[in-house]
């Protein structure tokens, strides 16, 4: 029988889900501030003693920020991704680093084509025209997924994932990524703005970060074009804020259907104006199958570096 673990210091930088905040807090000490930001919680609870840090990509964690926290062993990124930890100044102190690659990746493909079918299919509106009593008004057409084309930037776990459920839907497939995959059956593009061209719909299914900063900038937005509709499950930062308000309000592109946004949770009022638009909260990822599977994956990283044993979904 091993031996019992030690329970850890676990300071969390991110808001978590009940059940995830309760399944951590069963094992080890966790200090958590609701509301407050990571400074804020590294303020409060910094110093010496933590042990370990729960963050996620949107947040991650600095350099700086690991400094303050001399005693610090592990980070655990609660999800997939990872872009704002700082793995090279993690690596450089013998700090483990973690994350959850697969969790949420059938919950996000799933969100994602919702978005789209809410914005073809205009149900905000149409739902609300029903309850205001404006049956016959509102009983207009509505452009539909099927025959359409997705355009897909990025085909990881997700974009895979997204491209075989719009195939489902009968829709063209095509996809942007740096190199063409011969293992998959979609169309390759050797540039977003070509992708874009030759989309109905547009998804952003790439990874967060200065890589793909305002990928989606003007020009693409521009080459998708007054019938063309971009959906965004990735990072706020992907798009450009400034060129899709401009887009959307000259009727540049149909619409947008967002999940993430810059600057996050603040959201620019010029946006929230736009009217051909369906937001969400930044919660693609979050069921509870995948909230409980990130969980599982957290502590079950958390307590093999405890144990000294390998640790799984370790960042090299």
């Amino acid at each position: 029988m091993e031996p019992a673990l030690p329970r850890a210091r676990l300071l969390a930088l991110i808001p978590l889900p009940r059940a995830a905040a309760a399944a951590i807090g069963e094992r080890h000490d966790l200090c958590a501030l609701p509301g407050a930001s990571a400074e804020e919680a590294i303020a409060r609870f910094g110093g010496a003693g933590i042990r370990a840090v729960v963050t996620n990509g949107s947040t991650g964690i600095s350099a700086a920020q690991m400094e303050r926290l001399p005693d610090l062993e592990i980070v655990c990124a609660f999800g997939a991704g990872y872009e704002n930890v700082d793995v090279a100044a993690a690596r450089a102190r013998g700090i483990v680093v973690t994350y959850a690659p697969g969790a949420n990746d059938a919950t996000v493909a799933d969100h994602a084509l919702g978005l789209m079918l809410a914005l073809a299919r205009g149900y905000p509106e149409l739902d609300a025209a029903v309850r205001r009593g404006e049956w016959h008004k509102a009983r207009g057409e509505r452009a539909t997924l099927n025959g359409a084309r997705a355009g897909i930037i990025g085909l990881g776990r997700i974009g895979a994932r997204i491209a075989s459920r719009a195939a489902a839907f009968d829709m063209s497939v095509s996809y942007c990524t740096r190199t063409p995959r011969p293992d998959v059956p979609w169309r390759h593009c050797p540039s977003v703005a070509l992708l874009a061209r030759e989309s109905d719909f547009l998804i952003a299914a790439c990874p967060g970060g200065a890589g793909t900063r305002h990928l989606v900038d003007t020009g693409v937005l521009a080459a998708l074009g007054p019938a063309g509709y971009f959906v965004n499950i990735s990072r706020g930062s992907v798009v450009d804020t400034a060129a899709l308000v401009a887009a959307l309000q000259s009727g540049g592109i149909a619409g947008a259907g967002l999940d993430v946004f810059e600057g996050e949770p603040d959201i620019p009022a010029a946006l929230l104006e736009c009217r051909n638009t369906v937001f969400t909260p930044h919660i693609a990822g979050r069921s509870p199958a995948a909230i409980a599977t990130q969980t599982n994956m957290l502590l079950a990283g958390l307590d093999a570096h405890l144990r000294g044993a390998v640790v799984p979904c370790r960042i090299q």
